[in-house]
Protein backbone atom coordinates (compact mmCIF):
# COMPACT_ATOMS: atom_id res chain seq x y z
CA UNK A 1 0.00 0.00 0.00
CA UNK A 2 1.59 3.53 -1.20
CA UNK A 3 2.14 5.76 1.74
CA UNK A 4 -0.46 7.96 1.63
CA UNK A 5 1.64 10.86 2.75
CA UNK A 6 4.51 10.39 0.38
CA UNK A 7 1.29 10.43 -2.09
CA UNK A 8 -0.04 13.56 -0.81
CA UNK A 9 3.41 15.24 -1.22
CA UNK A 10 3.85 13.94 -4.58
CA UNK A 11 0.24 15.41 -6.07
CA UNK A 12 0.60 19.09 -4.16
CA UNK A 13 4.05 19.68 -5.86
CA UNK A 14 3.01 18.68 -9.04
CA UNK A 15 -0.25 20.39 -8.35
CA UNK A 16 1.53 23.39 -7.22
CA UNK A 17 5.31 24.05 -7.71
CA UNK A 18 5.69 21.82 -11.32
CA UNK A 19 2.28 23.57 -12.55
CA UNK A 20 3.94 26.68 -11.76
CA UNK A 21 7.11 26.06 -13.79
CA UNK A 22 5.06 25.09 -16.75
CA UNK A 23 3.36 28.86 -16.39
CA UNK A 24 6.81 30.41 -16.23
CA UNK A 25 8.16 28.09 -19.22
CA UNK A 26 5.19 29.60 -21.33
CA UNK A 27 5.51 33.04 -20.12
CA UNK A 28 8.93 33.18 -21.25
CA UNK A 29 8.34 31.38 -24.52
CA UNK A 30 5.64 34.03 -25.25
CA UNK A 31 7.98 36.96 -24.13
CA UNK A 32 10.61 35.26 -26.63
CA UNK A 33 7.96 35.11 -29.45
CA UNK A 34 7.18 38.66 -28.91
CA UNK A 35 11.23 39.42 -28.57
CA UNK A 36 11.63 38.22 -31.88
CA UNK A 37 8.73 39.86 -33.11
CA UNK A 38 10.50 43.07 -32.54
CA UNK A 39 13.83 41.99 -33.49
CA UNK A 40 12.16 41.45 -36.82
CA UNK A 41 10.35 44.43 -36.55
CA UNK A 42 13.63 46.89 -35.52
CA UNK A 43 15.45 45.29 -38.78
CA UNK A 44 12.71 46.23 -40.94
CA UNK A 45 13.05 49.78 -40.38
CA UNK A 46 16.47 50.09 -39.81
CA UNK A 47 16.72 48.63 -42.99
CA UNK A 48 14.56 51.10 -44.94
CA UNK A 49 16.53 54.29 -42.68
CA UNK A 50 19.78 53.53 -43.20
CA UNK A 51 20.34 49.91 -44.79
CA UNK A 52 18.50 51.08 -48.11
CA UNK A 53 20.85 54.31 -48.37
CA UNK A 54 24.57 51.98 -46.77
CA UNK A 55 24.48 48.53 -48.44
CA UNK A 56 27.69 47.98 -46.40
CA UNK A 57 25.60 47.90 -43.18
CA UNK A 58 23.94 44.38 -43.36
CA UNK A 59 21.25 44.53 -41.66
CA UNK A 60 19.21 41.38 -40.89
CA UNK A 61 16.74 39.10 -38.89
CA UNK A 62 17.88 35.81 -38.84
CA UNK A 63 15.18 33.05 -37.65
CA UNK A 64 16.86 30.38 -35.97
CA UNK A 65 13.82 27.96 -34.52
CA UNK A 66 11.70 28.57 -31.46
CA UNK A 67 14.73 28.84 -29.69
CA UNK A 68 17.32 30.84 -30.91
CA UNK A 69 17.08 33.87 -33.27
CA UNK A 70 20.11 36.17 -34.78
CA UNK A 71 20.02 40.16 -35.61
CA UNK A 72 23.04 41.15 -37.55
CA UNK A 73 23.57 44.52 -37.97
CA UNK A 74 27.12 46.68 -38.81
CA UNK A 75 29.89 45.03 -37.68
CA UNK A 76 27.95 42.77 -34.99
CA UNK A 77 25.79 40.10 -34.33
CA UNK A 78 23.56 39.62 -31.90
CA UNK A 79 22.34 36.45 -30.64
CA UNK A 80 19.12 35.61 -28.16
CA UNK A 81 18.94 32.40 -26.61
CA UNK A 82 15.99 30.89 -24.97
CA UNK A 83 16.59 28.59 -22.37
CA UNK A 84 13.98 25.45 -22.17
CA UNK A 85 14.74 25.13 -18.27
CA UNK A 86 13.17 26.87 -15.65
CA UNK A 87 15.75 28.10 -12.47
CA UNK A 88 15.48 29.16 -9.24
CA UNK A 89 17.13 32.65 -7.97
CA UNK A 90 19.62 32.14 -5.56
CA UNK A 91 18.64 33.39 -2.17
CA UNK A 92 21.89 36.05 -1.90
CA UNK A 93 20.68 37.30 -5.22
CA UNK A 94 19.16 40.93 -4.82
CA UNK A 95 16.10 40.08 -6.39
CA UNK A 96 15.15 37.38 -3.97
CA UNK A 97 15.61 39.91 -0.90
CA UNK A 98 13.19 42.07 -2.45
CA UNK A 99 9.31 42.38 -0.56
CA UNK A 100 8.06 41.08 -3.90
CA UNK A 101 9.99 38.08 -3.89
CA UNK A 102 10.07 37.10 -0.32
CA UNK A 103 6.24 37.64 -0.43
CA UNK A 104 5.60 34.24 -2.63
CA UNK A 105 8.67 32.39 -3.31
CA UNK A 106 6.58 30.87 -6.84
CA UNK A 107 8.14 34.23 -7.94
CA UNK A 108 11.59 33.39 -7.78
CA UNK A 109 11.68 30.63 -10.20
CA UNK A 110 12.25 32.28 -13.87
CA UNK A 111 13.01 31.33 -17.08
CA UNK A 112 16.01 32.91 -19.20
CA UNK A 113 16.51 34.68 -22.36
CA UNK A 114 20.26 35.52 -22.66
CA UNK A 115 21.65 37.71 -25.25
CA UNK A 116 25.28 37.12 -26.65
CA UNK A 117 27.46 39.98 -28.94
CA UNK A 118 29.61 38.98 -31.43
CA UNK A 119 31.58 40.54 -33.92
CA UNK A 120 29.84 39.89 -37.65
CA UNK A 121 33.68 38.78 -38.98
CA UNK A 122 33.80 36.44 -36.33
CA UNK A 123 31.10 34.59 -37.85
CA UNK A 124 31.66 35.00 -41.08
CA UNK A 125 35.26 33.77 -41.81
CA UNK A 126 34.55 31.04 -38.89
CA UNK A 127 37.24 32.03 -36.80
CA UNK A 128 36.84 29.76 -33.72
CA UNK A 129 38.80 31.32 -31.24
CA UNK A 130 36.47 34.64 -31.35
CA UNK A 131 35.06 35.57 -28.25
CA UNK A 132 31.68 36.33 -27.98
CA UNK A 133 29.81 38.32 -24.74
CA UNK A 134 26.70 37.90 -22.74
CA UNK A 135 25.91 41.47 -22.50
CA UNK A 136 22.12 40.49 -21.27
CA UNK A 137 20.07 38.12 -19.18
CA UNK A 138 16.07 38.96 -19.49
CA UNK A 139 14.53 36.68 -16.41
CA UNK A 140 10.82 35.81 -16.62
CA UNK A 141 8.31 34.98 -13.87
CA UNK A 142 5.13 33.13 -13.67
CA UNK A 143 3.00 36.33 -13.44
CA UNK A 144 4.96 37.58 -16.91
CA UNK A 145 7.11 40.13 -14.65
CA UNK A 146 10.58 40.48 -15.51
CA UNK A 147 14.03 41.76 -14.54
CA UNK A 148 17.43 42.07 -16.61
CA UNK A 149 20.66 41.37 -16.02
CA UNK A 150 23.29 43.11 -17.93
CA UNK A 151 25.81 45.37 -18.85
CA UNK A 152 26.27 49.05 -18.79
CA UNK A 153 22.75 50.45 -19.01
CA UNK A 154 21.21 46.91 -19.75
CA UNK A 155 22.00 46.53 -15.81
CA UNK A 156 19.59 49.10 -14.31
CA UNK A 157 16.88 50.16 -16.82
CA UNK A 158 15.10 46.93 -16.19
CA UNK A 159 16.15 46.02 -13.14
CA UNK A 160 12.64 46.16 -11.04
CA UNK A 161 11.08 42.85 -11.20
CA UNK A 162 8.13 43.97 -9.02
CA UNK A 163 7.21 47.13 -11.38
CA UNK A 164 8.17 45.43 -14.67
CA UNK A 165 5.57 43.16 -16.68
CA UNK A 166 6.29 42.29 -20.38
CA UNK A 167 4.18 43.85 -22.88
CA UNK A 168 4.71 44.48 -26.50
CA UNK A 169 5.77 48.15 -26.69
CA UNK A 170 8.32 47.35 -23.12
CA UNK A 171 9.79 44.66 -25.13
CA UNK A 172 10.19 47.06 -27.85
CA UNK A 173 12.14 49.41 -26.01
CA UNK A 174 14.38 46.49 -24.11
CA UNK A 175 15.39 45.54 -27.75
CA UNK A 176 15.61 48.66 -28.63
CA UNK A 177 18.28 49.41 -25.52
CA UNK A 178 20.03 46.42 -26.63
CA UNK A 179 21.21 47.25 -29.48
CA UNK A 180 21.96 50.96 -28.85
CA UNK A 181 24.38 49.41 -26.19
CA UNK A 182 25.64 46.69 -28.89
CA UNK A 183 26.57 49.86 -31.43
CA UNK A 184 28.67 52.12 -28.35
CA UNK A 185 30.05 48.93 -26.94
CA UNK A 186 33.38 49.04 -29.15
CA UNK A 187 36.36 47.07 -30.68
CA UNK A 188 39.55 48.02 -28.34
CA UNK A 189 43.16 47.67 -29.73
CA UNK A 190 45.15 45.59 -27.14
CA UNK A 191 48.27 46.80 -25.92
CA UNK A 192 51.35 46.63 -28.16
CA UNK A 193 53.04 45.32 -25.83
CA UNK A 194 50.91 41.72 -25.29
CA UNK A 195 50.61 40.90 -29.45
CA UNK A 196 54.11 41.18 -30.50
CA UNK A 197 54.73 37.59 -30.22
CA UNK A 198 52.63 35.02 -32.73
CA UNK A 199 53.56 31.33 -33.19
CA UNK A 200 53.79 29.73 -36.74
CA UNK A 201 51.15 27.30 -36.14
CA UNK A 202 49.13 30.61 -35.07
CA UNK A 203 50.27 32.91 -38.21
CA UNK A 204 49.66 30.14 -40.79
CA UNK A 205 46.20 29.10 -39.18
CA UNK A 206 45.40 32.97 -39.38
CA UNK A 207 45.93 33.11 -43.18
CA UNK A 208 44.07 30.41 -43.57
CA UNK A 209 40.80 30.44 -41.06
CA UNK A 210 41.71 33.88 -40.06
CA UNK A 211 41.11 32.05 -35.81
CA UNK A 212 43.65 34.91 -34.12
CA UNK A 213 41.31 35.87 -31.46
CA UNK A 214 39.36 38.42 -31.64
CA UNK A 215 36.96 40.03 -29.11
CA UNK A 216 35.95 43.56 -28.25
CA UNK A 217 37.96 44.18 -25.41
CA UNK A 218 40.61 41.37 -26.28
CA UNK A 219 43.85 42.68 -24.33
CA UNK A 220 41.92 44.75 -21.98
CA UNK A 221 40.22 44.06 -18.41
CA UNK A 222 38.04 45.93 -17.34
CA UNK A 223 36.53 46.03 -13.26
CA UNK A 224 33.19 45.89 -14.57
CA UNK A 225 33.45 42.76 -16.32
CA UNK A 226 35.31 40.91 -13.90
CA UNK A 227 32.34 41.61 -11.24
CA UNK A 228 29.72 38.90 -11.20
CA UNK A 229 26.35 39.95 -11.93
CA UNK A 230 23.96 39.87 -8.65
Amino acid sequence: MADQSKLAHIVQTLGGKSSMKQDVYENTLKAFRELKTALKDLAFHLQERVGDHDKRLGIEYLERGDFEAELKIAGDVLIFYMHTNIFKLDPEHRVSKTHYAQEDDFRNYCGTISVYNFLSDSLKYSRRNDIGYMIARILVNNEEHFFVEGKGQLGFLFEEFENNVLMPVVIRELVESIVAYTLEFDLLTPPFGEVQSVSVHEILEATKFMTLSTGKRIGYTFQSENEPIE
